[in-house]
Protein backbone atom coordinates (compact mmCIF):
# COMPACT_ATOMS: atom_id res chain seq x y z
CA UNK A 1 0.00 0.00 0.00
CA UNK A 2 1.43 3.00 -1.57
CA UNK A 3 1.63 6.06 1.73
CA UNK A 4 0.56 9.36 1.41
CA UNK A 5 -1.31 8.74 -1.86
CA UNK A 6 -3.28 11.95 -1.56
CA UNK A 7 -0.67 14.25 -0.49
CA UNK A 8 1.31 13.36 -3.05
CA UNK A 9 -0.94 13.66 -6.02
CA UNK A 10 -2.03 17.17 -4.02
CA UNK A 11 1.73 18.21 -4.13
CA UNK A 12 2.57 17.44 -7.67
CA UNK A 13 -0.34 18.30 -8.79
CA UNK A 14 0.13 21.74 -9.54
CA UNK A 15 3.50 21.12 -10.99
CA UNK A 16 2.17 18.61 -13.70
CA UNK A 17 -0.80 21.21 -14.41
CA UNK A 18 1.28 24.24 -15.01
CA UNK A 19 4.79 23.50 -15.89
CA UNK A 20 6.29 22.61 -19.57
CA UNK A 21 7.42 19.94 -19.87
CA UNK A 22 4.43 18.25 -17.96
CA UNK A 23 7.48 15.23 -17.34
CA UNK A 24 6.54 13.51 -14.42
CA UNK A 25 9.72 11.31 -12.39
CA UNK A 26 9.44 8.37 -10.02
CA UNK A 27 12.90 7.85 -8.74
CA UNK A 28 11.44 4.74 -6.62
CA UNK A 29 8.84 3.57 -8.83
CA UNK A 30 8.28 -0.28 -6.30
CA UNK A 31 5.04 -1.92 -7.32
CA UNK A 32 3.79 1.46 -8.95
CA UNK A 33 1.15 2.80 -6.40
CA UNK A 34 2.05 6.45 -6.78
CA UNK A 35 2.87 6.44 -10.17
CA UNK A 36 -0.76 4.97 -11.35
CA UNK A 37 -1.96 7.31 -8.84
CA UNK A 38 -0.41 10.33 -11.13
CA UNK A 39 -1.00 9.02 -14.42
CA UNK A 40 -4.68 8.73 -13.49
CA UNK A 41 -4.92 12.06 -11.48
CA UNK A 42 -2.72 14.32 -13.29
CA UNK A 43 -2.00 12.61 -16.69
CA UNK A 44 1.71 14.02 -17.78
CA UNK A 45 2.43 14.32 -21.38
CA UNK A 46 5.30 11.77 -20.33
CA UNK A 47 6.55 9.62 -17.17
CA UNK A 48 9.83 8.05 -16.19
CA UNK A 49 9.84 4.99 -13.60
CA UNK A 50 13.59 4.28 -12.19
CA UNK A 51 13.58 1.11 -9.75
CA UNK A 52 16.66 -1.07 -9.22
CA UNK A 53 14.70 -4.33 -7.91
CA UNK A 54 13.82 -6.38 -11.27
CA UNK A 55 11.02 -7.62 -9.46
CA UNK A 56 9.43 -4.45 -8.47
CA UNK A 57 9.71 -3.40 -12.38
CA UNK A 58 7.99 -6.14 -13.58
CA UNK A 59 5.05 -6.17 -11.40
CA UNK A 60 5.19 -2.67 -11.50
CA UNK A 61 4.43 -2.72 -15.50
CA UNK A 62 1.75 -5.15 -14.78
CA UNK A 63 0.02 -2.83 -12.94
CA UNK A 64 0.50 0.03 -15.72
CA UNK A 65 -0.59 -2.70 -18.21
CA UNK A 66 -4.15 -3.60 -16.09
CA UNK A 67 -5.15 -0.25 -15.92
CA UNK A 68 -3.59 0.85 -19.69
CA UNK A 69 -1.59 2.98 -18.36
CA UNK A 70 1.74 2.20 -20.33
CA UNK A 71 1.71 5.13 -22.89
CA UNK A 72 4.21 7.50 -22.70
CA UNK A 73 5.99 5.88 -19.77
CA UNK A 74 9.17 4.34 -19.99
CA UNK A 75 10.81 1.98 -17.15
CA UNK A 76 14.18 2.32 -16.60
CA UNK A 77 16.66 -0.57 -14.83
CA UNK A 78 18.72 1.37 -12.21
CA UNK A 79 18.96 3.45 -9.11
CA UNK A 80 17.95 7.17 -8.66
CA UNK A 81 22.05 8.38 -8.63
CA UNK A 82 21.85 7.91 -12.20
CA UNK A 83 18.52 9.55 -13.16
CA UNK A 84 20.27 12.61 -14.49
CA UNK A 85 22.58 11.42 -16.50
CA UNK A 86 19.71 8.10 -17.80
CA UNK A 87 17.43 11.48 -18.55
CA UNK A 88 19.85 13.05 -20.85
CA UNK A 89 20.68 10.10 -22.84
CA UNK A 90 16.97 10.34 -24.21
CA UNK A 91 17.12 14.20 -24.72
CA UNK A 92 15.50 14.95 -20.90
CA UNK A 93 16.86 17.97 -19.31
CA UNK A 94 13.79 19.38 -17.36
CA UNK A 95 10.43 17.70 -15.85
CA UNK A 96 7.76 18.86 -14.09
CA UNK A 97 7.99 16.51 -11.14
CA UNK A 98 9.74 13.83 -9.43
CA UNK A 99 9.19 11.94 -6.42
CA UNK A 100 11.28 9.38 -4.43
CA UNK A 101 9.66 7.23 -1.65
CA UNK A 102 12.97 6.15 0.16
CA UNK A 103 13.93 3.11 2.04
CA UNK A 104 12.51 -0.31 1.29
CA UNK A 105 9.21 -1.16 -0.25
CA UNK A 106 6.57 -3.50 0.54
CA UNK A 107 7.28 -5.92 -1.83
CA UNK A 108 10.74 -6.50 -0.54
CA UNK A 109 9.51 -6.48 2.73
CA UNK A 110 6.03 -8.67 2.21
CA UNK A 111 8.72 -11.48 0.56
CA UNK A 112 10.25 -13.38 3.30
CA UNK A 113 12.91 -14.50 1.20
CA UNK A 114 14.96 -11.18 0.72
CA UNK A 115 16.01 -11.55 3.90
CA UNK A 116 14.89 -7.64 5.00
CA UNK A 117 12.91 -8.18 7.79
CA UNK A 118 12.84 -10.54 10.80
CA UNK A 119 8.92 -11.87 10.04
CA UNK A 120 10.38 -14.77 8.02
CA UNK A 121 13.45 -17.02 8.85
CA UNK A 122 15.58 -16.50 5.65
CA UNK A 123 19.22 -15.81 4.47
CA UNK A 124 20.45 -12.53 5.57
CA UNK A 125 20.20 -11.06 2.00
CA UNK A 126 18.81 -7.67 1.89
CA UNK A 127 19.76 -6.35 -1.63
CA UNK A 128 17.50 -4.37 -3.30
CA UNK A 129 18.82 -5.44 -6.44
CA UNK A 130 19.64 -9.41 -5.60
CA UNK A 131 21.77 -9.95 -9.02
CA UNK A 132 24.92 -7.80 -8.06
CA UNK A 133 26.53 -6.22 -4.62
CA UNK A 134 27.41 -7.80 -1.17
CA UNK A 135 24.28 -9.84 0.74
CA UNK A 136 24.15 -8.82 4.34
CA UNK A 137 25.59 -12.23 4.94
CA UNK A 138 28.54 -12.14 2.85
CA UNK A 139 29.37 -8.85 4.82
CA UNK A 140 28.38 -10.27 8.35
CA UNK A 141 31.48 -13.25 7.56
CA UNK A 142 34.24 -11.25 6.97
CA UNK A 143 33.46 -7.76 8.55
CA UNK A 144 35.72 -6.50 11.62
CA UNK A 145 33.86 -5.65 14.96
CA UNK A 146 35.05 -1.60 15.35
CA UNK A 147 33.42 -1.19 11.52
CA UNK A 148 30.34 -3.27 12.39
CA UNK A 149 29.64 -1.20 15.16
CA UNK A 150 30.21 1.91 13.63
CA UNK A 151 27.33 1.17 11.05
CA UNK A 152 25.11 0.12 13.98
CA UNK A 153 25.53 3.50 15.24
CA UNK A 154 25.76 5.31 12.38
CA UNK A 155 23.17 3.95 10.65
CA UNK A 156 21.36 2.44 13.10
CA UNK A 157 21.50 4.89 15.96
CA UNK A 158 22.19 1.79 18.11
CA UNK A 159 23.00 2.53 21.67
CA UNK A 160 24.37 -0.65 22.42
CA UNK A 161 26.37 -0.88 18.86
CA UNK A 162 29.70 -1.99 20.26
CA UNK A 163 28.49 -5.40 22.40
CA UNK A 164 25.85 -6.26 19.70
CA UNK A 165 28.84 -5.74 16.89
CA UNK A 166 31.37 -7.83 19.27
CA UNK A 167 28.27 -10.79 19.37
CA UNK A 168 27.68 -10.72 15.57
CA UNK A 169 31.07 -11.18 15.00
CA UNK A 170 31.87 -13.67 17.20
CA UNK A 171 28.25 -15.69 15.93
CA UNK A 172 28.68 -14.75 12.40
CA UNK A 173 24.79 -15.19 11.58
CA UNK A 174 23.47 -16.21 7.86
CA UNK A 175 19.90 -15.80 8.41
CA UNK A 176 17.44 -13.45 9.87
CA UNK A 177 16.22 -15.66 13.15
CA UNK A 178 19.60 -16.58 13.68
CA UNK A 179 20.51 -12.39 13.61
CA UNK A 180 17.63 -11.37 15.88
CA UNK A 181 18.49 -13.93 18.20
CA UNK A 182 22.23 -12.83 18.64
CA UNK A 183 21.13 -9.12 18.72
CA UNK A 184 18.30 -9.70 21.49
CA UNK A 185 20.74 -12.19 23.70
CA UNK A 186 23.50 -9.24 23.00
CA UNK A 187 21.26 -6.24 24.16
CA UNK A 188 22.05 -4.54 27.47
CA UNK A 189 19.17 -5.04 30.57
CA UNK A 190 18.41 -1.53 30.03
CA UNK A 191 17.53 -1.14 26.15
CA UNK A 192 15.59 -3.84 26.44
CA UNK A 193 13.54 -2.38 29.24
CA UNK A 194 13.48 0.91 26.87
CA UNK A 195 12.01 -0.79 23.89
CA UNK A 196 9.87 -2.67 25.78
CA UNK A 197 7.17 -4.87 23.25
CA UNK A 198 7.10 -1.57 21.50
CA UNK A 199 9.79 -3.08 18.42
CA UNK A 200 11.77 -6.26 17.79
CA UNK A 201 15.34 -5.43 19.26
CA UNK A 202 16.91 -6.07 15.88
CA UNK A 203 15.00 -3.36 14.33
CA UNK A 204 17.72 -1.29 14.29
CA UNK A 205 20.60 -3.70 13.20
CA UNK A 206 18.63 -4.42 10.55
CA UNK A 207 18.06 -0.81 9.03
CA UNK A 208 21.86 -0.48 9.80
CA UNK A 209 22.73 -3.16 7.66
CA UNK A 210 20.00 -2.59 5.07
CA UNK A 211 21.06 1.33 4.48
CA UNK A 212 24.71 0.57 4.32
CA UNK A 213 24.54 -3.01 2.33
CA UNK A 214 22.68 -0.69 -0.16
CA UNK A 215 23.98 2.35 0.15
CA UNK A 216 21.16 4.26 0.96
CA UNK A 217 22.47 7.79 2.02
CA UNK A 218 24.68 8.15 -0.50
CA UNK A 219 22.03 7.95 -3.02
CA UNK A 220 19.63 9.85 -1.11
CA UNK A 221 22.57 12.35 -1.17
CA UNK A 222 23.26 12.40 -4.82
CA UNK A 223 19.67 12.70 -5.49
CA UNK A 224 19.15 15.55 -2.96
CA UNK A 225 22.53 16.95 -5.17
CA UNK A 226 21.34 16.22 -8.63
CA UNK A 227 17.73 16.23 -8.85
CA UNK A 228 16.59 20.39 -8.28
CA UNK A 229 18.98 21.12 -11.10
CA UNK A 230 16.12 18.91 -13.57
CA UNK A 231 13.26 20.92 -12.29
CA UNK A 232 11.40 23.38 -14.70
CA UNK A 233 10.50 26.80 -13.59
CA UNK A 234 6.98 25.72 -11.44
CA UNK A 235 8.32 22.26 -11.41
CA UNK A 236 8.38 20.45 -7.93
CA UNK A 237 10.48 17.60 -6.00
CA UNK A 238 8.29 15.51 -3.43
CA UNK A 239 10.18 13.24 -1.54
CA UNK A 240 8.92 10.84 1.03
CA UNK A 241 11.27 9.98 3.99
CA UNK A 242 10.70 7.38 7.13
CA UNK A 243 13.28 7.63 9.69
CA UNK A 244 15.34 10.61 11.00
CA UNK A 245 18.63 10.19 8.74
CA UNK A 246 16.42 10.15 5.88
CA UNK A 247 14.44 13.20 6.92
CA UNK A 248 17.38 15.22 8.45
CA UNK A 249 18.91 15.07 5.03
CA UNK A 250 15.83 16.32 3.23
CA UNK A 251 15.05 19.06 5.02
CA UNK A 252 18.38 20.66 5.68
CA UNK A 253 18.84 20.41 1.72
CA UNK A 254 15.46 21.89 1.08
CA UNK A 255 16.23 24.74 3.87
CA UNK A 256 19.62 25.53 2.23
CA UNK A 257 18.54 25.92 -1.31
CA UNK A 258 15.25 27.88 -0.54
CA UNK A 259 17.32 30.52 1.03
CA UNK A 260 18.74 33.36 -1.06
CA UNK A 261 22.20 33.60 -1.41
CA UNK A 262 24.14 35.74 1.18
CA UNK A 263 25.47 39.04 -0.28
CA UNK A 264 28.80 40.55 1.73
CA UNK A 265 27.46 43.53 3.84
CA UNK A 266 30.00 45.88 2.45
CA UNK A 267 28.69 45.28 -1.14
CA UNK A 268 26.32 48.00 -2.19
CA UNK A 269 23.07 46.91 -3.32
CA UNK A 270 19.14 47.93 -3.66
CA UNK A 271 16.50 46.14 -3.01
CA UNK A 272 15.72 44.93 -5.82
CA UNK A 273 19.22 43.96 -6.80
CA UNK A 274 19.13 41.51 -4.10
CA UNK A 275 19.76 37.78 -5.21
CA UNK A 276 16.69 35.64 -4.70
CA UNK A 277 16.29 31.63 -4.27
CA UNK A 278 15.84 29.87 -7.18
CA UNK A 279 13.57 27.41 -5.25
CA UNK A 280 11.03 27.89 -2.12
CA UNK A 281 9.19 25.44 0.27
CA UNK A 282 5.20 25.52 -0.73
CA UNK A 283 3.33 26.93 2.55
CA UNK A 284 1.12 23.86 2.39
CA UNK A 285 4.34 21.48 2.73
CA UNK A 286 7.28 23.83 4.47
CA UNK A 287 7.13 21.79 7.70
CA UNK A 288 6.80 18.52 6.36
CA UNK A 289 3.50 16.62 6.05
CA UNK A 290 1.91 13.44 7.89
CA UNK A 291 -0.11 10.80 7.03
CA UNK A 292 -3.97 11.24 7.92
CA UNK A 293 -5.33 9.31 11.12
CA UNK A 294 -7.36 7.19 9.05
CA UNK A 295 -3.84 6.27 6.73
CA UNK A 296 -2.24 5.29 10.15
CA UNK A 297 -4.58 2.92 11.14
CA UNK A 298 -5.24 1.55 8.14
CA UNK A 299 -1.22 1.08 7.16
CA UNK A 300 1.15 0.83 10.21
CA UNK A 301 4.09 1.49 7.44
CA UNK A 302 2.66 4.96 7.21
CA UNK A 303 3.18 6.27 10.79
CA UNK A 304 6.70 7.36 10.29
CA UNK A 305 6.33 8.57 6.82
CA UNK A 306 7.09 12.00 5.87
CA UNK A 307 6.62 14.32 3.11
CA UNK A 308 8.24 17.32 2.10
CA UNK A 309 8.16 19.45 -1.09
CA UNK A 310 10.42 21.65 -2.87
CA UNK A 311 9.12 24.35 -5.60
CA UNK A 312 11.86 26.10 -8.32
CA UNK A 313 10.51 29.50 -8.75
CA UNK A 314 13.69 30.86 -10.40
CA UNK A 315 15.42 29.79 -13.47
Amino acid sequence: MSVLLREVCRALAPALATTAPAILVDATCGLGGHLLALLESSRPTRAFAFDRDPAARALAWQRLETAAMTTNVTMIDGRFSTMNARLAEVGVTQVAAILADLGVSSLQLDDGARGFSWRADAPLDMRMDPTTGTSAAELLATIETNELARILRELGEEPDAGRIARAIVAARPTSTTALVEVVTAAMSAPQRRKIGLRINPATRTFQALRLHINNELGELDRLLEDAPGLLAVGGRLAIISFHSLEDRRVKQRFARLSRPPVVPAHVPLRADELPRAKFALPPEFAKGVIAAPDEQGDNPRARSARLRVLERIEA
